[in-house]
């Protein structure tokens, strides 16, 4: 658990840091200084840059856009233009980082056609064996291993655990005895290589939505301001991945 709250803090001090900037950001606008600007706004965006990336290897993979016609570069550049262009609708500071997430997604779903909901996995996850999900397991490494840009940029993200820990699938006062056997029988890159192969296969809305409460810390509001949608579907699709998430472990090492 250690590692989701130096997690935790991480994003604090992310916020704080993009809180602090906003000010900044605003009188190099007024300057018209879109060099400074873009400098500023550069330091600020590495967990963007990397929910960028992980959307956009997990859509091609399902073949929701067409391979090489995009970059996560592409994305970047084009939210440079957003922020410049719009950065004064923004009123208050505290309300930046989720309003520069909130463009990101706007900039991704213009592109990112999603098929209707396949319900196949989510509905038959209970009765997959070891050896399938070992398998899932090493598709998934294989395909983590095509994103869009290199891992070394982002601190290895696709074998980062931040984010992957079981208090964000077990939320339950009454599960607390559960995770702690868990966290005792198995480490935290199995739990976190685990989690990370279910959501992979799980819909995109779905790990979206899990992803900005687990990773980024988001509130449902948030993310329901976010995706542009209702606070309940952001409920039920926070809910359903984690049902996914406990059944699959429970499923995969029963003797834990």
């Amino acid at each position: 658990m250690n590692t989701n709250m130096a997690h935790s803090k991480k994003q604090e001090v992310l916020r704080l840091r993009i809180e602090n900037s906003f000010q900044q950001l605003k009188r190099l606008k007024k300057q018209k200084n879109r060099e400074s600007f873009n400098k500023e706004l550069l330091e600020l965006l590495p967990d963007i840059k990397k929910h960028i990336n992980r959307r956009l290897t997990v859509a091609l993979k399902k073949e929701y856009f067409p391979k090489n016609k995009y970059s996560v570069d592409d994305f970047v550049s084009q939210l440079f233009i957003e922020v410049y262009d719009n950065i004064d609708t923004v009123k208050e500071e505290k309300h930046l980082y989720l309003w520069l997430f909130k463009k990101t997604n706007e900039l991704l779903e213009d592109v990112i056609v999603e098929e209707e909901f396949d319900d196949f996995f989510f509905k038959n996850i209970d009765t997959y064996s070891k050896l399938e999900w070992d398998a899932m397991e090493q598709e998934f490494s294989v395909d983590a291993g095509r994103d869009f840009v290199m891992m070394e940029e982002f601190d290895d993200v696709s074998y980062s655990h931040e984010g992957y820990t079981l208090n964000h699938v077990f939320v339950e006062d009454n599960k607390k005895a559960l995770i702690d056997k868990i966290d005792k029988s198995l480490d935290d890159k199995t739990i976190a290589n685990h989690l990370k192969t279910v959501l992979y296969n799980l819909p995109l809305s779905m790990q979206d939505v899990y992803e900005l409460y687990a990773e980024q810390k988001f509130s449902l509001a948030e993310i329901a301001e976010i995706r542009n949608m209702a606070v309940e579907d952001v409920e039920t699709l926070l809910k359903d991945a984690r049902k996914a998430l406990q059944v699959s472990l429970f499923n995969r090492y029963p003797a834990q």
